[in-house]
């Protein structure tokens, strides 16, 4: 079983298969998600419709640690196992990552203005997440500067999983030091603090965009494995046409005769 999920051809094969119906179901949730948060999810007595923010900073905020935790088992699979998909599903996951995790820090800025008063502080929260974003920045970066695949692949691994150590302190900054941040409120002991008329329109935002945020790292994984197919392909023919190339010299050389070549 772990063989054929390890092969990339019988991954292009399922994910093909599965895709549409993922993208529907994708596209699908988050129509009904945006109908609750717009229309169904009443105003929030304090912050006003300011909180309809919300419905997108903590899907991006959630999506952002996700796929860093992501990354980090695929950085495992690559150093430990070696898995053949490994490394494939932790560069497709890269730039979907950092995307939710800039959506996280604009939003969180826009939500800040008009309840903090200013779009940034350099709260534990907001700074962790900032550094999460340079950490991915910087993975995508290390990826570019090396041409040998194999490498790029081990470099970026290590470099990763040195990088899941700001999980925890995104996820704890609240409780460890004094922010401004509100604590958790939806995963919490003694259950979700939010109302419900607001929670489920939440939680349905959340799992569309989880949905989504799959639909993409699937897409993005093919799109990986193609290209590297087809820069296989490429090497490939270059050394043929190096190897034709030399060939044909030496045929040449030989052709000539002892006396011309003198």
């Amino acid at each position: 079983m772990w063989t054929r999920l390890a092969n990339p051809g019988h991954f292009m094969r399922w994910s093909g298969a599965l895709l549409p119906w993922l993208a529907g179901l994708s596209a699908a949730g988050v129509a009904l998600g945006l109908y609750l948060s717009w229309f169904v999810a009443p105003p929030d007595y304090q912050q006003g419709e300011t909180v309809r923010i919300m419905f997108i900073h903590v899907p991006a905020a959630w999506l952002g640690v996700f796929f860093y935790g992501s990354m980090a088992l695929s950085a495992i699979g690559t150093l430990v196992w070696r898995h053949p998909l490994a490394d494939v599903a932790q560069r497709a996951a890269a730039p979907i990552g950092a995307a939710f995790t800039l959506i996280c820090l604009v939003t969180g800025s826009l939500w800040g203005k008009p309840m903090w008063g200013t779009y940034w502080v350099w709260d534990a929260r907001l700074t962790s997440m900032l550094i999460l974003f340079l950490i991915y920045c910087g993975i995508m970066a290390l990826w570019r500067t090396m041409e040998d695949p194999n490498r790029a692949a081990r470099a970026v691994a290590i470099l990763t999983l040195v990088g899941a150590i700001n999980l925890p302190i995104i996820k704890f900054s609240v409780n460890w030091w004094s922010t401004l941040h509100q604590p958790a409120s939806i995963l919490r002991m003694g259950g979700s603090t939010i109302d419900p008329s607001m929670l489920y329109p939440l939680l349905t935002m959340i799992g569309a965009a989880t949905l989504t945020g799959l639909s993409l790292h699937l897409y993005t994984m093919r799109t990986e494995i193609l290209r590297r197919r087809v820069r296989t392909l490429t090497i490939r023919e270059a050394e043929r046409l190096d190897a034709g190339a030399v060939g044909l010299a030496q045929a040449r050389a030989d052709a000539v005769p002892l006396g011309q070549a003198l």
